[in-house]
């Protein structure tokens, strides 16, 4: 679900209707008198635009035969030699999966190394396993361990935000009731065909400071 937020200031409140005309309708309308505990005040409907959104699908594809390996210990070995014992100790591998290893790329500046087994499924065993063991010349280490991923984004999209059903209400004066209180006054004035108003599903007021709300998609 997209979430946009929306930053809704000091006597301001918004409401949302069931029905969009009803909202577009308060909107053409502009100024409402409304009855705040027997003192009245007058109050803008403002409609607003939400900040830009971002929509994507985020695909992840996981190798069933090769795994990344970090943390590989800077051993003062020849590399082939290193990678050679990687290759046996994954070969070895009890840990449910590894196997007949096909290739080895290893990189001795970043400790990295890319393990390739023969078998299609052989790397799956290694998902659950972040720290693995590596020994060499007697002493063990700690491999981190992780499954090779491919992730890539499709119908990525800017769009902008714009919610129909809701309007913005600014100019709310200050009374001595609490915020629900006032909340509960200006639903029910809203709530009133007379007053142009209808069903609401949902309201939110700020009598002090600021508050964060989230539209969802």
């Amino acid at each position: 679900t997209t979430k946009i937020p929306f930053r809704l200031n000091q006597n301001q409140a918004l409401l949302t209707f069931e029905d969009e005309e009803v909202a577009q309708r308060l909107v053409k309308m502009g100024k409402h008198t409304v009855n705040l505990d027997n003192k009245i005040a007058d109050v803008s409907v403002k409609p607003f635009t939400l900040e830009m959104g971002i929509k994507f699908e985020l695909h992840v594809t996981m190798s069933g035969k090769k795994i990344n390996v970090s943390e590989v210990p800077d051993l003062s070995i020849p590399e082939d030699w290193v990678r050679d014992k990687l290759e046996l100790n994954f070969y070895k591998s009890e840990q449910g999966g590894g196997g007949e290893v096909e290739n080895v790329s290893y990189d001795k500046q970043s400790r990295t190394a890319v393990i390739t087994f023969l078998r299609p499924r052989a790397a799956n065993g290694f998902v659950s396993c972040t720290k693995y063991p590596f020994f060499v010349n007697g002493r063990c280490y700690r491999l981190s361990v992780s499954p090779d991923t491919d992730i890539h984004l499709e119908k990525f999209q800017l769009y902008c935000g714009i919610s129909k059903k809701t309007i913005l209400l600014k100019g709310i004066q200050e009374t001595e009731d609490d915020e629900e209180s006032v909340q509960d006054m200006i639903e029910i004035h809203f709530q009133k065909p007379s007053n142009g108003g209808g069903e609401i599903e949902n309201i939110k007021y700020v009598s002090k400071g600021v508050t964060w709300v989230c539209f969802e998609e």
